[in-house]
């Protein structure tokens, strides 16, 4: 097949196949009633397959040429210096956290047993880096219809052992930021952005039109398939602090000293001639630890995926913009000529601020039935999620904190949150909907709550 070819003409001629490949058996089926519509999904093309295999025939597996591409590439999209690839939404929010316990950061270091502000509505993974680093979440109660943290909280919740907020915007809708800015700012606290759900959301802050994950110290992001663009797994850390870089990168790189990249020696010119620690003068800089780090590194393969997600993503906020504003105008009519709008509480987006949805959520009231609701939905084709955890306070993995009554800290009720693991459930706004699968998704919607 490859007679009398050059590498190159070989490597042309099979991409050129898989692109072919692409085209005819991975084009996006047409939606008909009756089928079943997932709350999110894949939107990809030839170009995604292309870079997958042209990285497959390169063969150099771990990061390389493709991540760097990647990194840069997102950092810029983001208006950031620093992007950082990793292997998942929650090994960045790990990374996130972790950086802000090195001892590099002095006296505002994060120690054991310090505090962090939180909120117990939302995927554990915010969280989970806290209690697995020996620090205390501190429970702050949430708000409906926007579904984030009461910033009218965040003084109470505040101790002489705080030393951050962590916290995500959910469901794509932001939180205040200018309130937890300024509350951060005010008490010398760092602000991390589990911003996993919410790539591509806009909040105006002083005037300024600012990307979340980007006005906290560190922003975090996922590439997991239903997320806002995918790699199949993924994730990345960012920042604009070149100290809280160096340490991230150590971190998710073993916890080496060493800043050159992958299959590259000597970048700084001083390998062999420099003294650190108590290691002999001239000790290989490669095998120089300055953290006890972790390998949280991405494949070039799912870098290789992110840089072709990337060129479409502007298109992706858009298309989410359309089918969450389709798809509210669409069941309030329907819900009012119903009669059932009293039914529901729909979602709102935060002030100043323009959402990329990830997720369009309700809250049942009226005596309306969420198991009945869910139940009919999925029994119609509608796929459907609960707020993650609901309350994660309540779930199996706190047992023994609840028993012991240790290892976090609840700040007034949790009331808000309650209700929402009782009564509200989110349906999909991802890209590949189409306005047929929408206006499905609506009547089915009016269906289910009627009596």
């Amino acid at each position: 097949m490859f007679e009398n070819m050059t590498e190159e003409e070989a490597r042309s001629q099979l991409l050129d196949s898989v692109a072919e490949y692409a085209e005819k058996y991975h084009k996006r089926k047409e939606f008909k009633r009756g089928d079943r519509i997932s709350y999110a999904g894949r939107v990809y093309d030839k170009d995604e397959m292309v870079n997958l295999a042209d990285s497959c025939l390169k063969f150099w597996l771990t990061s390389g040429e493709y991540t760097r591409r990647f990194e840069k590439k997102f950092a810029e999209y983001l208006n950031v210096p620093y992007s950082l690839l990793v292997n998942s939404g929650s090994s960045a929010n790990f990374l996130a956290f972790m950086t802000l316990t090195s001892d590099l950061l002095g006296e505002r270091k994060i120690n054991r047993g310090d505090e962090v502000i939180t909120v117990a509505c939302g995927f554990p993974t915010t969280i989970a880096p806290i209690i697995q680093y020996g620090c205390v979440p501190v429970f702050v109660d949430v708000t409906i219809p926007g579904y984030n943290i009461d910033v009218s909280m965040l003084e109470k919740a505040l101790s002489d052992k705080t030393k951050a907020v962590m916290i995500a915007h959910t469901l794509g809708n932001p939180f205040d930021l200018k309130a937890v800015k300024d509350f951060c700012d005010r008490h010398g606290l760092w602000l991390v952005e589990d911003n996993c759900d919410a790539l591509g959301s806009v909040y105006t802050i002083d005037g300024e039109d600012k990307l979340t994950g980007t006005v906290g110290d560190i922003g975090t992001s996922s590439f997991y398939p239903p997320h806002h663009m995918t790699m199949g797994e993924g994730g990345a850390v960012y920042m604009r602090d070149p100290l809280l870089h160096k340490i991230a990168l150590s971190l998710r790189d073993w916890g080496r000293d060493c800043r050159c990249p992958s299959g590259c020696d000597n970048v700084c010119g001083h390998r062999f001639d420099r003294q650190y620690g108590e290691l002999p003068l001239g000790y290989d800089h490669k095998y120089v630890y300055s953290h006890f780090g972790f390998n949280l590194k991405a494949t070039d393969m799912q870098a290789a995926i992110g840089c072709a997600q990337l060129e479409k993503f502007p298109s992706f906020v858009e298309r989410r913009k359309h089918n969450f504003a389709y798809l509210k105008a669409k069941i309030t009519k329907l819900l009012t000529e119903s009669g059932d709008i009293s039914k529901v509480i729909l979602p709102v987006a935060a002030e100043n601020s323009d959402p990329s949805w990830f997720g369009f959520i309700m809250t049942l009231k009226g005596g309306a039935d969420r198991s009945k609701v869910v139940s009919y939905m999925e029994s119609h084709g509608v796929q459907t999620r609960m707020l993650f955890a609901g309350n994660i306070i309540r779930h199996p993995c706190f047992n023994e904190m609840r028993k012991s009554g240790e290892g976090y800290r609840v700040v007034g009720s949790l009331e808000v949150t309650d209700r929402i693991m009782r009564d509200s459930f989110w349906i999909g706004v991802y890209p590949g909907m189409t306005d047929e699968m929408l206006n499905y998704m609506a009547e089915t919607l009016r269906d289910a709550l009627k009596d």
